[in-house]
């Protein structure tokens, strides 16, 4: 028997819309089935992704891509979208290697508009979509999905005020998965957003309009006070709804129930006729169809794979994140001038218990990377020692004002760089291996990169309590392995030797220690023996200390998780030119991650596809030889 007859007939999205409404509905149960079973296996984004699959339905029904163009924000919710557009057959591929992203992807998909990863981006990817399509005489919509998560971020509001200003013909969907519609005035409201949202009413209206500014002298007086009427009549009926959106030139409409999907289709198809630009406000719930993830969406937002009857385990593994979390309790108590701070990810960071125990000193800006770093150099203004938690992938979205407001002051703020190096699985995107290359191109920083959890505690207190500038603490997702367990921790940031060895010495940053340390094991078997030196400050370089290191050193790997043409390697390179050292090595040789975007992949297999695990540093010290 087949288990999912409708999807199965899916071939292209234009088939979408000649299902009937009952087929619609078996539908949105077949892709949640679907989904879960998947993530499941592979792991992903399933929350959000439940929570859509209803609007993505009601979007191909109405709308036809890639004529019409369909923007998601963020990404991690168009599981749906991909199995909808031609990629169900590959689905079982999702996130692995060589399979299909978890994001959309331009290259991928024809019907992947723009490729997303980071958050409120959409709206004005959207915008320019729509502006190109005008300037070529494509008359195809363009739809943008924005989560409110999302709209946190001050650059959707820098696209809602660009579209809202020139009026252009967007249609705009905020998928409002954190409220429920509000009982006072919710039959009211939807009352009224039903009379404003028909055909007829639009009709009606854009007829006057035009009516009313053709009467010469009282006509345009006249329809600015029939305005000014219906805002305050708006604002008294509608005072908890949010109106924010017309003020920046948008036609509200809703909220209205996010699976309803007759509901969806009718609205969609009203705001094709609009002219301007229209925001549909709906409510979802997270987890839709899961219990498990409807009872406990934050657990299920981001999952590795899981039994699905017994769902998502915590695990009590110990990572680096939750280090870092048992680091900053002990520090907030140990000095009170210290404040957290994040960007909607108080868990995922681990500053919950932080928060916990030191609530007046924590601070989640929302989805506001840019605003977090500028929050917290007025802080350290002030007399206060920041930290700022961010993944890595997302800190490069305040580059500017690490470099303009902090790094150009010379302030004390310690940045945390979570998920730092090769991440793995969420793609491109969200790899963490530009933050080396980004620190090192500012001034007045210090970066530091622990090999194990012991390291990151240690550098944790000595960047609050010792340390000045801005200091950044790279560290990885996951745990530490056995290799790097035992590594015993020392005082200071200079370079330290964790096996020793000569004539080939093996440079690690972090946790790549432990792939040097292995190579290093191995080719003990062979006869040679490598030094292996764990570099811990990338910068500013000790120099002094790594040359005595390095004495009776001829040949030089290095071995960083980060992009090896604009990384540590290439540093190193340049400080011992300019200190006339470079010609006392007959080899010198970095590795590191290829100037290319990092698809897809368990950690272990990426590293090998980059040439940076320990057999390609055996590799690479035999052939000096």
């Amino acid at each position: 028997m087949n288990e999912h007859p409708i999807l199965d007939q899916i071939q292209k999205p234009s088939d979408v819309a000649a299902l009937s409404f009952e087929d619609s509905k078996k539908l949105a149960e077949e892709l949640r089935d679907v989904i879960v079973d998947r993530v499941s296996q592979n792991g992903g984004h399933l929350a959000s992704s439940l929570g859509v699959v209803d609007l993505t339905i009601a979007l191909l029904s109405e709308f036809d891509p890639p004529h019409d163009q369909i923007v998601w924000d963020v990404g991690h919710q168009a599981y749906a979208y991909k199995l909808l557009t031609g990629r169900k057959d590959q689905f079982h591929t999702l996130r692995k290697y060589g399979g299909i992203a978890g994001f959309p992807k331009q290259s991928e998909s024809i019907y992947d508009a723009f490729g997303v990863g980071h958050s409120s981006t959409s709206v004005s990817a959207a915008l320019g979509l729509l502006r190109a399509k005008k300037l070529k005489g494509d008359d195809g919509h363009v739809v943008a999905i924005i989560g409110d998560g999302a709209m946190t971020g001050g650059m959707a509001f820098e696209g809602l005020n660009d579209t809202g200003h020139f009026s252009e013909n967007l249609t705009v969907i905020l998928n409002d998965n954190q409220m429920s519609i509000d009982k006072n005035v919710g039959g009211l409201s939807r009352a009224l957003a039903e009379l404003r949202s028909s055909k007829e009413y639009i009709k009606v209206k854009s007829r006057v309009e035009r009516f009313l500014l053709a009467i010469p002298l009282i006509g345009r007086p006249i329809a600015r006070f029939i305005r000014m009427i219906k805002t305050w009549f708006r604002l008294f009926i509608r005072r908890n709804v949010p109106v924010i959106f017309e003020d920046l030139g948008f036609q509200y409409f809703g909220p209205f129930d996010g699976h309803n999907i007759a509901l969806l289709k009718k609205k969609l198809e009203i705001s094709k006729e609009i002219n301007g630009p229209v925001l549909i406000h709906i409510v979802t719930k997270k987890g839709k169809g899961f219990p498990k993830a409807e009872e406990n969406p934050s657990a299920y937002h981001g999952v590795s794979a899981f039994d699905k009857e017994k769902g998502v385990v915590p695990s009590n593994k110990m990572t680096f994140t939750k280090c870092f979390s048992a680091s900053m309790v002990r520090i907030g108590q140990k000095y009170e001038n210290v404040v957290a701070i994040c960007a909607a990810m108080m868990t995922s960071t681990g500053l919950s218990e932080f928060r916990k125990h030191m609530k007046l000193r924590f601070f989640d800006v929302g989805i506001a990377e840019e605003h977090a770093v500028t929050m917290a150099a007025g802080m350290a203004t002030n007399g206060f020692v920041p930290v700022v938690a961010l993944y890595s992938t997302f800190a490069q979205r305040a580059y500017d004002q690490m470099l303009h407001d902090v790094c150009l002051q010379d302030l004390h703020m310690v940045l945390a760089l979570d998920r730092a190096g090769i991440v793995g699985a969420d793609g491109m995107t969200h790899q963490g291996i530009y933050d080396i290359s980004m620190m090192l191109s500012m001034p007045n920083v210090t970066l530091l990169s622990p090999c194990n959890f012991s390291e990151l505690d240690r550098m944790l207190e000595w960047a609050v309590a010792e340390g000045t500038g801005l200091i950044a603490v790279r560290y990885p997702r996951g745990g530490q392995s056995t290799v790097l367990e035992d590594i015993p921790s020392s005082e200071g940031i200079a370079p330290r030797i964790l096996r020793d060895g000569k004539e080939v010495a093996i440079l690690s940053l972090g946790v790549m220690a432990e792939q040097a340390l292995c190579a290093a094991k191995a080719l003990e078997d062979k006869g040679i023996f490598c030094r292996v030196i764990d570099i811990r400050c990338v910068k500013p370089l000790d120099i002094d200390t790594l040359s005595e290191l390095l004495h009776d050193v001829t040949s030089i790997v290095t071995i960083e998780d980060g992009i090896v043409h604009a990384g540590f390697g290439t540093y190193l390179l340049s400080v011992l030119e300019k200190k006339g050292m470079l010609s006392s090595f007959r080899n010198f040789v970095s590795l590191g991650v290829s100037d290319q975007p990092l698809t897809a992949g368990d950690r272990k297999t990426l590293l090998e596809k980059e040439h940076m695990d320990e057999n390609a540093i055996i590799e690479t010290v035999l052939s000096m030889k």
